[in-house]
């Protein structure tokens, strides 16, 4: 694979104002894409976005680039990434956009791209895309040039795809179900899929005014869920991040319930019902508890690196149906194609409701082993993890865990620190291993 000079991980992102978030950049992304894009079929790309201020500027950006070079924009307003994705497919569009930085503060933002199957572009369209950026732009023939255009009713069609997945012989009815949205792309819709499944819903964050997105709420930071769901006496509290791929959930005592509790909850219920087919995708950062969960029902586990983009690739690879992180990015693949806030919590809602059991009696199975990570700064030159001393420390550190815990080394790709993250049932055993390895790498 080519080196890559504008697309990471999850297409491009940074600091609103400063290259490659830029209008002129924007524009000529739009270009580049249309231009790769235009040798296919219906010269349509939909443009979604979550409800930063910088999605106005950047979307007519995109616009004017698709449009130069003879393809139509197609407009569907602030909606969550994994909407995107369904409605390029629904719509047999060329492609999917969507302009956000998920769970970022409001002053960055990114520009992703979907392919007509509401998958990842294949790596040799990126390539390719990023290879025509370089070129000097023109624009097509005044009869060639693309029209802009808005689909009315694109909420209203994601609303009705999520409620599909839900049981139809069940109900969310009686239930009191706090939602925070982050005051992101989920404001509009989530709360009507659970109302119109028959819920009683609190809303939190659902007043986007451009830059409150994820400020103090959403799925990377819960504590006002938390006080909202002690305070209303609720059953459940969801929270989704500022684009909607992820969730993050609250009992009815307040505790949290992580991307690692929820993807295991899913994955038994689908196990009870013989739609599993196979095992779950985790990552390196999941917790052994539901590695150890998992094994007791039987169920094969492995971990990818993080990033939802290894975790999809291994869930291919095996052909399973499950996958997520710890963050609260799940992919159920026979529902959607990417990460789904919504549509993961119906997963768990549902079994709530099937089972009449709230959602603190579903996690008991997978109560979450403490964690401990130590950063270790390190002067430049060799790798202490390569070190005889520091191996022969975490040998012994592994004897001693035993199965009861594990250990994970790794060198920051960013700067120069060790990354050591010790898991264990016991949590000052946890704290001693953490430190000791951590001391042999620092007196290395």
């Amino acid at each position: 694979m080519a080196e890559r000079k504008y697309f990471g991980t999850d297409g491009v992102r940074g600091k609103v104002g400063t290259f490659p978030i830029t209008p002129d950049f924007a524009l000529k992304l739009g270009w580049a894409a249309g231009k790769v894009l235009a040798t296919q079929g219906s010269k349509k790309v939909l443009i979604g976005k979550d409800t930063r201020i910088s999605g106005y500027m950047l979307e007519s950006a995109l616009e004017a680039g698709l449009t130069a070079a003879g393809l139509s924009a197609v407009f569907v307003g602030p909606m969550p990434t994994p909407a995107v994705a369904y409605l390029t497919r629904t719509f047999r569009a060329e492609a999917g956009v969507v302009i956000s930085a998920s769970h970022n503060p409001y002053d960055d933002n990114g520009i992703k791209f979907f392919s007509a199957q509401g998958t990842k572009l294949p790596d040799e369209v990126e390539e390719a895309i990023e290879a025509m950026l370089d070129q000097p732009m023109d624009c097509v023939a005044s009869a060639e040039l693309g029209k802009a255009s808005r689909i009315n009713d694109a909420s209203g069609r994601y609303i009705e795809f999520c409620k599909g997945t839900f049981p139809t012989e069940l109900s969310l009815d009686g239930y009191k179900i706090v939602l925070d949205c982050a005051n992101g792309a989920t404001y509009h819709i989530a709360p009507s899929v659970m109302r119109e499944l028959g819920a009683e819903v609190i809303e939190i964050g659902t007043e986007p005014d451009g830059l409150n997105i994820n400020e103090k709420c959403g799925a990377t930071d819960i504590k006002a869920l938390q006080a909202k769901v002690l305070e209303t006496k609720a059953d459940v509290g969801l929270a989704y991040d500022g684009d909607g791929d992820r969730i993050m959930m609250v009992d009815h005592l307040g505790n949290k319930v992580d991307g690692d509790q929820i993807l295991y909850i899913i994955a038994r219920e689908a196990l009870r019902s013989g739609n599993l087919k196979g095992g779950v995708v985790g990552t390196l950062m999941s917790n052994m508890s539901l590695e150890i969960a998992l094994k007791q029902l039987g169920v094969p586990f492995l971990r990818a690196n993080v990033g939802d983009r290894y975790v999809l690739e291994k869930m291919q690879e095996n052909n399973w149906k499950f996958g997520g992180e710890n963050s609260g990015h799940i992919i159920i693949s026979d529902k959607n194609t990417t990460g789904d806030g919504i549509i993961a919590s119906l997963a768990v809602l549902t079994a709530m409701v099937q089972h009449k059991l709230s959602l603190n009696e579903l996690v008991t199975a997978v109560p979450l082993f403490p964690q401990v990570l130590i950063n270790v700064r390190f002067a430049g030159g060799e790798n202490p993890l390569e070190s005889d001393k520091v191996k022969s420390v975490a040998s012994d550190v592994e004897k001693r865990l035993a199965g009861k815990g594990r250990i994970l080394l790794r060198k920051s790709g960013t700067e120069p620190l060790i990354r050591v993250m010790v898991e264990c049932q016991d949590g000052e055993l946890a704290q001693q291993c953490a430190e000791e390895i951590a001391n042999a790498v620092k007196n290395n």
